[in-house]
């Protein structure tokens, strides 16, 4: 699996994946209130890396790089499971440094588990009612 830095010729298959992925894991959402331009909104000034096999993108993850922030890990639905967030969160930590931090719906009980049994650790839930996230970090 390569990990490697989004070029723009990847949005198309980058746009399917955020899409894909929250109409199946988002379920607090409701599905037509999702678009397919929403990951260009959502990574603006963010650097992105990509998992690819066999020259189809598995996932991606976004960075804000100046706040060592993990803005966005999205695996498609159909490679989950497959490593690519691993690599990707490990490309991550490179990229950034430590500590690193990231924030995680507090209903989105799958990436929870995810991040934590990878060492991060959760710091403090924020937010309102509905709306409520983790903050973790990993160091």
């Amino acid at each position: 699996m390569l990990i490697r830095e989004a070029k723009t010729v990847d949005y198309p298959q980058l746009r399917e994946i955020y899409l894909a992925s929250r109409r199946q894991s988002f379920h607090w959402v409701k599905a037509e209130d999702m678009d397919l331009h929403d990951f260009d909104q959502d990574t603006q000034e963010e650097q992105i890396f990509l998992a690819e096999e066999n020259n189809k993108i598995l996932g991606f993850i976004s960075l804000y790089v100046p706040d060592r922030f993990i803005h966005l890990l999205f695996v498609h639905p159909e490679a989950a499971g497959q490593g690519a967030g691993d690599l990707l969160l490990k490309q991550a930590i490179k990229v950034l440094g430590t500590p690193v931090t990231l924030k995680c719906v507090s209903d989105n009980r799958n990436a929870l588990s995810f991040y934590q049994k990878r060492g991060w650790k959760a710091v403090v839930e924020e937010g309102e009612p509905g709306e409520k996230y983790w903050v973790l970090i990993y160091e």
